[in-house]
């Protein structure tokens, strides 16, 4: 699995990026908090099958809080958000910590939910509207000899019925999948007579090991570039 050192570093090299001239070491704590966060999922595994990498791993939530923020903020003639950040602090804060709750939004699907998608079983992508896990899994090649090719969606055409199925890479559902993880290392129904092996992955591949040094290269170099003490 994808460990939380991967995910933290790669939203550290998001976040340098992004955050711009709001790039500070709060705008940076709220990122990582936001980004960590989906991770406590896995306790909710003895009481739901499958949470892990459903509740907090899904596209759904990310949106409907990215929906919500957009029609507060650009839409409605009075943003309640900005009104009450102004009231906790200036009213170019503000504008500083809406704009940190959007590299936030960004960097929680993209550092997160992205990386455990290419992984194992995938995520839960549209729970709670839809049970089902997916995994993006398959190549692009451009052949000299077979043309381009594609095998992350697989369309199928039924000769009985003439019907299209489309496979993105669906898989089971919270009834079927177990994602292995420290609070839960096995299924509920698994039974084995090996003690329990709690593992936690810091770099279980040479790609992951080389973001966690991205990451941290990111960090190190943009408080170099900095003046400021407080970045």
């Amino acid at each position: 699995m994808v460990s939380t050192v991967v995910h933290a570093a790669f939203a550290l090299a998001l976040a340098a990026g992004l955050l711009g001239e709001y790039y500070d070491r709060r705008a940076l704590a709220v990122v990582l908090a936001v980004v960590l966060l989906p991770e406590l999922d896995s306790f909710l595994g003895p009481v739901m099958p499958g949470a892990h990498r459903t509740v907090g791993h899904n596209l759904v939530f990310p949106a409907a809080v990215a929906l919500l923020l957009y029609y507060d903020t650009r839409l409605r003639s009075a943003s309640v958000l900005r009104r009450r950040l102004a009231r906790w602090t200036s009213e170019r804060r503000a504008e500083r910590w809406i704009a940190v709750a959007w590299v936030a939004i960004f960097v929680h699907v993209f550092a997160h939910v992205a990386l455990d998608w290419i992984h194992l079983d995938g995520v839960n992508a549209l729970w709670p509207l839809r049970d089902r896990f997916y995994a993006l899994s398959g190549e692009i090649v451009l052949s000299s000899t077979d043309g381009f090719t594609q095998t992350f969606v697989d369309v199928r055409v039924d000769p009985a019925t003439g019907s299209r199925q489309i496979d993105a890479g669906a898989g089971g559902t919270t009834a079927t999948v177990h994602v292995s993880n420290p609070v839960e290392p096995r299924a509920p129904s698994e039974v084995a007579d090996e003690p329990v092996d709690r593992r936690f992955p810091v770099a279980s591949a040479g790609w992951r090991l080389y973001l966690i040094g991205v990451g941290l290269f990111t960090l190190v170099a943009r408080r170099l570039q900095s003046a400021d003490p407080r970045q």
